[in-house]
């Protein structure tokens, strides 16, 4: 099923959201927001059209294979970490929520609007990973 066709003005309302996370959202941060989320929620098709993406930014193989395993790579600075993290927490929202420690974290490196935006950018990928694993979306054969 192609959810733009059959229902396009609920499409037409989720690319508005992330049209706006494309202005607001620092480009590099987003990616790695997008890579990440793709990688916890399994959607294939995200994962490759991120990665492509951000490689076509100039962002580094090295950085993106990491990215699976950020946590440990060395590669990602304070701002970007408290970005993955919040992912992570928003990505796999339990019971209780984003954790203190992550919020917090991201709270202090991140203004307000600059905050809000991230959440806003996380949600929206969210929304597309499961968007695109429901309706398995194939990934291109040619790119």
């Amino acid at each position: 099923m192609d959810v733009a066709e059959v229902a396009p003005e609920a499409y037409q309302s989720v690319l508005g959201l992330e049209k706006y996370v494309r202005t607001n959202v620092d480009h590099t941060v987003l990616e790695l927001v997008k890579l990440r989320a793709s990688m916890l929620n399994g959607c294939a098709y995200c994962v490759d059209m991120h990665s492509r993406d951000a490689m076509d930014a100039g962002e580094s193989h090295r950085r993106l294979f990491a990215v699976a395993a950020w946590r440990e790579a060395p590669f990602f600075d304070e701002r970007e970490r408290t970005a993955l993290a919040l992912t992570d927490a928003v990505t796999r929202l339990g019971e209780h929520g984003v954790p203190d420690d992550v919020w917090a974290a991201a709270a202090k490196v991140w203004p307000e609007k600059a905050l809000a935006d991230l959440v806003l950018a996380i949600a929206t990928i969210n929304v597309w990973n499961r968007i695109a694993v429901t309706f398995r979306k194939d990934l291109p054969t040619e790119v």
